[in-house]
């Protein structure tokens, strides 16, 4: 029987969602089918060159009545110009995300938070004042200390795109790194752990899951060509980790999903065959419970604001 409290205690999301690239822009509307989703309406489109530099420190939107122009002819492509509720995917170099580890559990609730925004500013540069974060709760360590996986935006730079959203009428509740929502796609109860490896112009974020949390998080900065040993760093990394924990308590990484131009799959796989062992082949949206229409809609274009659009229901 369906909890009376939940529509109280459980934020309502909408089923449409915004993704947002330093290249093109993409936006879903999802409907629940039997067994997944479906892909209602979509539409992407590129991005004018140098409209958009996604940083973390620095102004992102050259042009914000440009911007807002070119999200209206998107929307209205797709069929959603009317709609006025969303939820947002930021691109990946316009954000940051920290693991925070809370040592212990003695202290007032107060000094807890204290210690927290002190772990915040070292994580991120900035005080919490000049950001906008979200923390989630990790599977805890192996000494079972409280972690969490924090994704900051600066308020400046989110200013900047929440400049666009007003201008549009917009009521935009939820905005997240772009691997937040693709990450939503492992989010599925299966055992054993998956993997996410997503690619932007500044390297790329892997994140581990287990059952429906964030295992472990690395943000990766490097160079196109340095991609493949940085990778094979992080699979080992992800691969020691598991190996300090008993055997029967470490599900085998089973599920592997690459987003992004930036990393060949096929490369991928076989570094991940070499570190971890075990082959992988990664997923595509029909894998991960999708059903887009057939057509020219790409699912690496749409996996991130899908991901948000899915945590309507």
């Amino acid at each position: 029987m369906p909890n009376p409290l939940d529509k109280l205690l459980k934020p309502r999301f909408p089923s449409t969602a915004l993704g947002i690239r330093s290249d093109a822009a993409s936006v879903v509307q999802l409907d629940r089918s039997r067994g997944g989703f479906v892909v209602r309406r979509a539409a992407t489109l590129d991005l004018p060159k140098d409209l958009l530099r996604a940083s973390f420190d620095q102004p992102n939107i050259g042009d914000r009545e440009q911007l807002a122009r070119a999200v209206t002819e998107l929307v209205t492509g797709a069929g959603l110009l009317r709609q006025r509720k969303w939820s947002v995917a930021l691109p990946e170099s316009a954000t940051r995300s920290a693991m925070v580890t809370i040592e212990g559990t003695g202290g007032s609730r107060r000094e807890i938070e204290e210690v927290f925004e002190w772990k915040i500013e070292r994580s991120f540069g900035a005080p919490s004042s000049e950001l906008r974060v979200s923390r989630e709760e990790m599977v805890p360590d192996a000494q079972r200390q409280t972690r969490f996986l924090v994704n900051a935006v600066r308020l400046n730079v989110l200013a900047e795109y929440e400049a666009v959203f007003a201008a549009l009428g917009w009521h935009v509740g939820l905005i997240l790194p772009r691997h937040a929502g693709e990450e939503q796609w492992l989010r599925n109860g299966s055992h054993g752990d998956g993997l996410l490896l997503t690619a932007h112009e500044e390297g790329f974020t892997a994140v581990l899951m287990r059952g429906n949390r964030p295992l472990t998080l690395r943000s990766v900065f490097c160079d196109p060509g340095e991609c493949d040993d940085e990778l094979h760093r992080v699979l080992l990394f992800y691969r020691d980790r598991a190996g300090s924990r008993a055997q029967d308590e470490t599900p085998p990484v089973n599920r592997l999903l690459v987003v992004g131009q930036h990393l060949d799959k096929k490369r991928v796989a076989e570094i991940a065959q070499e570190a971890l062992g075990v082959r992988l082949n990664p997923m595509n949206a029909a894998d991960v419970g999708l059903m887009i229409p057939a057509g020219e809609l790409d699912f690496d274009t749409i996996a991130a604001p899908a991901g948000l659009a899915r945590l309507a229901w």
